[in-house]
């Protein structure tokens, strides 16, 4: 039947390029793969490299569509990661089905794809009538010449769809809640307390010159609790950085533009013809800088109180927001609804100012970059008059900050087989330029106590400070117990007291279970003793208790038990997932297959400083 479905294309469709789909690899070369040809085994299948990497460049190249920017290297990684799951997971359901004996015949196929087009054509205006989607368009261009070609892909799509739901049909066949277990459920969504709360927090209450450390007592702490100071891989670096940021310079030239671009609307150009060739918002200046028709108050607000505030089709002076300038027309407005369209000139880099900013970019780049000789950095330091900084400890799998600032790719860098000494290659954030220089990696385990003294003094000050303030919080409930209120003994001893709520199980103000439980076991009037958590000491009061109505939940039964049978299977399915994903046996040659790439051209030799 499919190749009968495949011949009987009659009618020419419209040639347009929408089906980039996964399944449909491109043969890339990963270069330098001399010693093994596979990433790694999913369950002991080899995954070919050039399969993988053509998986990977497929999705770098749909993602980069999609930005303006190009991707860092944290992104890469993160798309080499997801691609690198999915593999996995298309393996283990393979497994499965296998295993289970779930097979899908081109019937099942066929009926899927004309009944079930898929998400991304629901769009494209091939298959739309009257801005709707068009069945009868689609089920057409199934059968044309243009749609034939895209037949194999398409059908390995929903063959795979159709696998993957009838495995799931399968694992969450069985799933069953009692009217006890709803009940519990709907009990925990609906009961509510509201708690006088006391906490009794050691950090907050005893003062660090209260607690004496001794050099023995450090050290033997340090040796007995080994595992809780284990840390990941971590390096230590040292950078430059090359302001980027705009100037009033900037801002002037951005404005002159904005009113150059409103000029030419005034002189006879069409708005939409200038947003097509001006507009830094890509995705409206595709439609001629139309925004289409948005809420008050879900713009910036320097955008929303001109466009809420000028005439009706009226081309505006430029109006500065976060983003830039803006040139904007309203087409209509009602209430808190308002349409135009808008023409955005960013505030960049720009004039003698971005020719000095690439000159000093090129002589970083010259001087600094890509080394292997340490004093490279201090060599372009020198040259461009900039300050060497520090960076804090950076542990593998996290970003670099300084201060407030995130840099990427740094990070990636640091940890890909980077040597000491080595400088990074010219790394460019919003607002600057860097290079860094790995001054130092420490490997994973536990640093030595000179390394993380202050870490380990701190967490022995803790424990102590929580043995110093039991007793004042036993003193807290003696007081309670006499007859005096929580809140004026709070006070006193200089404690926290709040209340809270009224607050269900599911979202509580204090996630610990002791403190969660408690609250819910007492009646309006009782209080807790006193509630000793890793965070701290709690004593609480219950002030209000609602129970939870059973005639209610009665009278709700039959549509509760749809929705949290829907959601318990949802759990299922996800458990099993991961499970499968547990169970799998992984190999995984990424890291070592980079290692194995050659090095590239020697690097040239540093030029003398003048």
């Amino acid at each position: 039947m499919m190749q009968a479905f495949r011949n009987s294309a009659k009618v020419a469709g419209a040639i347009f390029a929408l089906l980039m789909l996964v399944f449909v690899l491109t043969s890339v070369d990963w270069s330098g793969l001399t010693t093994t040809s596979n990433v790694g085994k999913i369950n002991g299948r080899s995954i070919d490299a050039r399969t993988y990497q053509g998986y990977v460049q497929q999705t770098v190249d749909n993602r980069q569509r999609e930005m303006p920017a190009s991707l860092t290297l944290e992104e890469r990684n993160q798309i080499e990661d997801q691609v690198w799951e999915q593999l996995i997971e298309s393996q283990i359901l393979e497994t499965e089905y296998q295993r289970r004996g779930i097979t899908v015949n081109p019937d099942e196929i066929v009926q899927a794809m004309r009944s079930s087009p898929p998400a991304e054509f629901q769009s494209v205006p091939e298959f739309q009538t009257d801005s709707q989607f068009d069945m009868a368009k689609y089920q057409r261009w199934l059968t044309s010449s243009v749609g034939a070609q895209y037949l194999p892909a398409l059908e390995a799509q929903y063959r795979d769809q159709l696998r993957r739901s009838k495995l799931l049909r399968v694992v969450a066949a069985d799933v069953y809640l009692s009217d006890a277990a709803l009940w519990e459920q709907y009990r925990d969504e609906n009961e509510k307390v509201k708690v006088a709360l006391t906490a009794i927090i050691p950090r907050n209450i005893i003062p660090d010159s209260a607690v004496k450390l001794t050099d023995a007592e450090v050290t033997a702490y340090y040796r007995s609790h080994q595992a809780e100071f284990k840390r990941p891989r971590t390096v230590y670096l040292s950078f430059v950085a090359l302001p980027r940021l705009t100037s009033a310079s900037d801002t002037a030239a951005a404005r002159a533009r904005a009113d150059s671009t409103r000029a030419a609307i005034a002189g006879g150009e069409s708005f939409a013809d200038v947003a097509r060739r001006e507009s830094d918002d890509s995705v409206s200046a595709a439609n001629g800088g139309d925004l289409g028709e948005w809420t008050k108050g879900s713009m910036d607000p320097a955008f929303d109180s001109a466009a809420f505030s000028m005439p009706l089709k009226k081309v505006s002076a430029p109006v500065l927001s976060q983003f830039g300038f803006h040139v904007i027309e309203i087409t209509s407005r009602k209430g808190d609804k308002a349409k135009g369209r808008h023409i955005l000139i960013p505030i960049e880099v720009s004039g003698e100012h971005r020719d000095r900013l690439d000159a000093q970019a090129d002589t970083l780049e010259r001087l600094g970059a890509e080394r292997d000789d340490p004093a490279a950095l201090d060599t372009v330091a020198r040259a461009l008059s900039l300050p060497i900084g520090k960076s804090g400890p950076v542990q593998e799998g996290t970003r670099v900050q300084l201060g407030s600032l995130v840099v990427p790719d740094a990070g990636v860098w640091a940890f890909a087989g980077t040597k000491v000494g080595a400088t990074s290659p010219v790394i460019e954030a919003p607002v600057a330029y860097y290079i860094f220089r790995l001054d130092s990696l420490q490997p994973a385990g536990v640093p030595p106590l000179a390394q993380i003294r202050g870490a380990v003094e701190q967490t022995l000050r803790l424990e102590k400070k929580q043995q110093l303030a039991k007793p004042k919080a036993e003193e807290f409930l003696k007081r309670v117990g006499s007859g005096q209120s929580a809140a004026e003994v709070a006070k006193a001893m200089n404690f926290a007291h709040r209340e809270f709520g009224p607050f269900t199980r599911l979202n509580p103000p204090l996630t610990d279970p002791q403190v969660v439980g408690t609250a819910f076991g007492l009646e309006v009037g009782q209080r807790s003793g006193l509630l000793d958590t890793p965070e701290g000491m709690y004593v609480l009061e219950v002030l209000e208790h609602t129970k939870a109505d059973s005639a209610q939940f009665a009278k709700e039964l039959d549509g509760y038990r749809t929705k949290m049978i829907s959601l318990a299977r949802q759990d299922r399915i996800r458990g099993y997932m991961s499970a499968l994903r547990e169970s799998a046996k992984i190999v995984d040659n990424r890291a070592k297959l980079q290692q194995q790439q050659p090095q590239q051209a020697t690097q040239p030799q540093q030029p003398p400083v003048t």
